[in-house]
């Protein structure tokens, strides 16, 4: 139902201009989001732009290809390789977006300005060519916090003012921070071809639920039910509101249980034998360097994307050395490895062989619309892998 101002010819740009920013704080407050996330008429006509429906669309051709960046994980001084290969990924592919997957810095930052510094190295590469990304949020990026007091909707906030970026604030009542959804337009007309999920799976599990603690099991956070309600009603909605399901792609920091249960072919087992049965059986490829490491507790998010079948693949980081990717039961599950070289990767003098991105290609064409994703590697670009620190002063921090 259109509103009065848009029965009289004025759009929701004309609108804020008029001065209706007011109104659609207002509006915006009513629809769940912070009060307080715009400063001023620009940010908030940039934000209403944000709002009004897919930007993303695909090319003239039928094609649109993503970039994934995970574990970039540095403070204010960056390894220059690190953004040489951000650079070089971006130069070669052309994307057209780029998902930032959690861990885009880490501590070591001893003041906001210094966290500013750091998270503005790794959006440089994509400003600077103009090309849209989002980011999600990892387990390491309020290492910097205690000191810096800039908290993850600090960083959002932050985030959201380069000119390039789409996140948005997320929905309210959500765990986590910046939880959404991306449609991307069909090459003619305004329908959705396909969907991006940027999910925040947390950082660290509570020191205790109902009195016990979780000595014993692992110590990362996970999803919780909200989150998988949420992405349950809202791709119920989408396909309502198109008449059709909209495939897609979810991307999370921390990997699901089933990560785990692909590589080794069970829910129990770690045989070799089982795992030459997974490799065949769910067309695995890439490495296991490192063991998965999700939270103590199942997510539910799986069987939630089965039972809706929109969702073509979840792709994590978190372990830096792992780059596999397999067809489980219909939905495929990867890793992009690690594209920071500050901080771990394998022992001894292959510590860098794996730094990397992870690409997409997606094809309107073709029958699920992901025709393809495979990862590069820093070594495909000549960049220099020798194990050590190449630390840079920050880049310039323009004034936002």
């Amino acid at each position: 139902m259109k509103n009065e101002n848009e029965s009289k010819g004025m759009d929701r740009r004309s609108f804020i201009k008029a001065g209706g920013a007011g109104t659609l704080a207002l509006t915006m407050a009513a629809a769940g989001f912070p009060g307080d996330i715009f400063e001023n008429k620009v940010q908030a006509e940039e934000l209403s732009e944000r709002l009004e429906g897919p930007k993303l669309a695909f090319n003239s051709n039928g094609k649109f290809k993503i970039v994934q960046f995970n574990d970039t994980q540095d403070d204010e001084r960056i390894d220059r390789r690190t953004i040489q290969l951000m650079e070089k990924v971006l130069d070669s592919e052309k994307p057209d977006f780029v998902v930032l997957n959690g861990d885009n810095i880490t501590g070591g930052c001893d003041s906001e300005l210094e966290m500013k510094q750091a998270m503005n190295n790794v959006v440089q590469p994509m400003e600077k060519r103009g090309i849209r990304w989002a980011a999600t949020f990892g387990n390491h990026d309020e290492d910097s916090t205690p000191k810096s007091g800039m908290d993850e909707s600090d960083m959002l906030k932050f985030y959201m003012k380069y000119k390039h970026n789409m996140n948005t604030p997320g929905q309210k009542g959500l765990t986590g921070t910046g939880n959404m959804n991306l449609l991307i337009r069909k090459s003619e007309g305004n329908n959705a071809a396909f969907n991006l999920w940027l999910l925040d799976s947390g950082r660290y599990a509570p020191q205790t639920i109902a009195g016990q603690d979780f000595k014993g099991y692992p110590t990362w956070d996970w999803l919780r039910f909200n989150q998988v309600d949420w992405y349950y009603k809202r791709s119920k909605a989408i396909e309502k509101q198109y008449g059709y399901k909209v495939p897609s792609l979810v991307f999370i920091h921390i990997p699901l249980w089933e990560h785990r249960f692909m590589w080794w072919g069970s829910v129990d087992g770690r045989t070799q034998a089982g795992h030459d049965l997974a490799m065949a059986r769910h067309q695995i490829n890439g490495e296991r360097n490192e063991d998965e490491c999700p939270g103590p507790i199942n997510s539910g998010l799986f069987t939630a994307m089965l039972d809706r079948g929109d969702v073509k693949g979840v792709f994590c980081g978190h372990d830096h050395i792992n780059t596999y990717c397999g067809n489980y039961y219909g939905i495929l599950l990867g890793y992009a490895g690690n594209t920071g070289f500050g901080t771990y990767g394998l022992s001894g003098p292959d510590r860098n062989r794996l730094r990397g991105a992870r690409v997409f290609n997606l094809d309107e064409n073709h029958e699920g619309v992901l025709a393809d994703t495979h990862m590069v590697f820093a070594k495909d670009y000549g960049i220099d892998l020798t194990a050590n620190d190449q630390s840079i002063d920050p880049l310039p921090l323009e004034e936002k």
